[in-house]
């Protein structure tokens, strides 16, 4: 018997959500880390404001927490977005280039761990229930397959989802293009006279990303998330 409309509608729903929490998780953690490190390395500004926090009511961006998401969700792609930069006063650090650079790194440092947790949890539940995390990896996430194991499945796909979002996270945030973190590594590699045209890239760069940005996760994200399926299904 074929499922309703009624009942793909409110699995799309379910999948929609799992992912919003998910991407709220990830984005929160990723601010804090910024914030932590740059803490640990005599910058208490972000810890001041509040930001060193996975409360995403505190990094919230109306355009990268709130619009691009939904436009995802509008255009049925996989979620991304954005909160507010987290706040570092650079003038605080001991060593300028090191610390800065390590500050940068802590985000998407904190999305790959995240990501290798989840991928550890979820090879622990698979001895539990092997059916949910092949039918997640496998794509075939259904009403029934859900039905069938109404706790584990619902961890199990929030669990992957960790593994998937937090990875898309990372690479998105890697691409070397203001306002991004991977712009933040470029700059201590340029030429002092370079900067301030690199810098001014702005709306110039919104577009690159727009267009070829998803050429640039895919190409990070594809081969991470096929090894993390391959160690997720062979141990």
């Amino acid at each position: 018997m074929l499922p309703s409309a009624k009942t793909l509608m409110n699995l799309h729903v379910v999948l929609i959500i799992f992912q919003i929490v998910v991407l709220l998780f990830a984005i929160s953690l990723h601010e804090a880390a910024h914030g932590w490190m740059a803490w640990r390395l005599g910058d208490p500004t972000a810890q001041m404001l509040g930001r060193v926090t996975l409360n995403p009511i505190k990094h919230i961006d109306p355009f990268g927490t709130i619009l691009i998401p939904l436009l995802c969700i509008y255009a049925g792609f996989p979620l991304i977005g954005w909160a507010k930069p987290t706040p570092v006063t650079t003038r605080n650090f001991k060593n300028f280039r090191r610390d800065d650079i390590l500050t940068t790194l802590a985000g998407p440092a904190s999305n790959l761990l995240t990501a290798m947790v989840a991928l550890i949890l979820l090879i622990i539940l698979k001895h539990a229930d092997p059916g949910a995390v092949w039918a997640i990896v496998t794509g075939m996430v259904t009403q029934s397959a859900m039905n069938a194991s109404p706790v584990l499945f619902p961890v199990a796909l929030l669990l992957y989802y960790g593994v998937l979002l937090n990875l898309m996270l990372m690479a998105f945030n890697l691409i070397p293009l203001p306002p991004l973190d991977g712009s933040h590594i470029v700059r201590h590699m340029l030429p002092y006279n370079w900067l301030r045209a690199y810098d001014s890239i702005g709306i110039a760069g919104l577009i690159i990303i727009f267009f070829f940005g998803g050429r640039f996760i895919d190409g990070i994200v594809s081969p991470l998330l096929a090894m993390f399926n391959h160690v997720l299904l062979s141990i």
